[in-house]
Formats: C-alpha cells, structure tokens, sequence
C-alpha cells in the first residue's frame, strides 16, 4: 500500500502496487510479477468493472527490466520472465485474512481497533455507537459476498483462489491471479494449473464464499456476546438461500424472464445442463 487517493468527486482509493517486491506476509515469495499476469489482472479488473461487477480497478502498468524466474505450468520447468508492477486501486485492501490473522495471534484489542475503522470508513450505514455494530457488519457481509458470487457465475468467471486473504471485506474482486472464464459451461473448470484437487473448481466457488465466511465469524466471535454469537449463525445459515436468490435473479435477467414462475428455476437448470452436454 502506497497511499490514499481522494479523486476530485471525493472518492477515496487505496493505491497499492503489485510485483514491487517483497512485503511482510511474502511467504518467502520474492514479492515480484510477471508481465503476463500483469496485463492480465490491468485487463480483467477493467472489464469486470465495465461488466458492473464490484472489483478494483487498474491505473496503470510498468515493465521491469529485472528478470522474473516462475514455473508457469508448475512442471518443474522454470524460465526466465520479464517483470512487471501494476498500479491497482480499491476503497480497501482488507481481507477476511486482515481480521483472522489479529485473532489467530490473540490480538484482539487491535483487531476491535481494525474493525471498528473499516466500518467507520466503509460502512456508513452503521452507527458507531451501536452495540450491534460487528452483528451488523457481518451481515452485511455475508450477504454482498453471496452477491458477489452470483455474479461470478453469471458471467462465468472462475477467481482460482477463494481462501481467505483473497475475499475482501468490501465484497470486491480482488487478487486477480490464475482466475479464468468458461469458454462453456463447465461447472469442474479450474483455471488453476496448480489446484489438483479441484478445491476452487467454478462450480464450488459459493461453497468457497461460505467457507470463508465460517472463518470470518470465527474470527469475529471474541467479539461477540452469546446472543450476537447465536445471531451470526443464523445470519450465515441464510446465505445460501440469499445467494441462491441472487443467482436466479441474474439468470432469469440473462434470459428475459419476467415475473415470477415456478418452473424458471427447472429452466435455468436445464439450460445450463444442456450448454454442459454441448
């Protein structure tokens, strides 16, 4: 992170630069890109914006002269690449890792100290004072990254890696790395070279959202008193059925159906499982 960028309609951006080097949390990575991955994340961060799918955005993209040594196809067979950095912005690089690591490591006075900022900042439509602030918060969470999701599907996109420091907490699309789009509907896709199990594959990726959304409450639960603690659960029991919604909204939109009928959901199923046999 390299600043905070108040644009002229008074917007505020985070600008964070990606292949610049090693950070803190490298793991034991040398912190650098590549010049493919680069244009690929200006590219697709661009175009889902334009697609009205919440992500970051790209500023712009500088070539290194340095070389940049990667196994592309995770084969053993390592080259030589030219490096690159992206200039990328977001109203907030904080992660559902951001908080989980805080409560890992037993550091909840500055994990409170966290959440309440991102919600300062970020949520305004929930009041400071309230005692209910982080109920409220991951309610709101849970329920715009089952949007998020939906709208993955809709547009056939695969992120590659939903874990945790990959799902932001503003429910934008982040960390654009081995994502993909289906050429046709294939719900075992995974752009990942490297994922043999299959654990990101398209069609686990709303599992993916609850998982990680199980370790957020984790996270948030020293947080919490009982009654709010019995609240959250409920709340993330609802998210499948609030994405489930969502999705259908989505494709019934795509296919021109109005009102409600109780065979859309057949047809949306049929429609998908003959684009699959295709």
């Amino acid at each position: 992170l390299i600043g905070v960028y108040t644009n002229r309609h008074g917007e505020r951006w985070e600008l964070q630069l990606k292949g610049s080097g090693k950070t803190p949390y490298s793991r034991n990575g040398d912190g650098r890109a590549v010049l493919r991955s680069s244009v690929r994340e200006f590219l697709c961060s661009e175009a889902m914006h334009y697609l009205g799918i919440p992500t970051s955005r790209a500023a712009s993209l500088v070539v290194s002269d340095d070389d940049v040594w990667r196994d592309q196809f995770y084969n053993g067979n390592i080259k030589k690449e030219r490096g690159a950095a992206v200039l990328r912005l977001a109203k907030s690089w904080f992660r559902i890792g951001s908080l989980e690591i805080l409560a890992h490591s037993g550091e909840l006075d500055l994990q409170r100290r966290l959440l309440d900022f991102i919600i300062q900042e970020h949520f305004p439509s929930i009041a400071m004072n309230d005692s209910n602030r982080y109920l409220e918060f991951f309610s709101t969470v849970v329920s715009e990254t089952a949007n998020l999701i939906a709208l993955w599907m809709s547009v056939g996109f695969a992120h590659g890696v939903c874990n945790t420091d990959n799902f932001s907490l503003l429910s934008i699309t982040i960390d654009y790395g081995p994502f993909g789009f289906m050429d046709s509907y294939d719900p075992n896709f995974v752009p990942n070279t490297s994922d043999d199990e299959r654990r990101y594959k398209i069609g686990n990726q709303a599992n993916a959202g609850l998982f990680n959304l199980s370790k957020l409450l984790q996270a948030l639960k020293p947080l919490l008193d009982p009654r709010q603690k019995q609240l959250a659960s409920q709340i993330l029991e609802g998210y499948g059925d609030r994405y489930y919604i969502r999705f259908t909204e989505l494709f019934k939109t795509k296919l021109g159906l109005l009102g409600e009928n109780e065979d859309d959901n057949h047809l949306i199923a049929f429609l998908l499982k003959v684009s699959l046999l295709c």
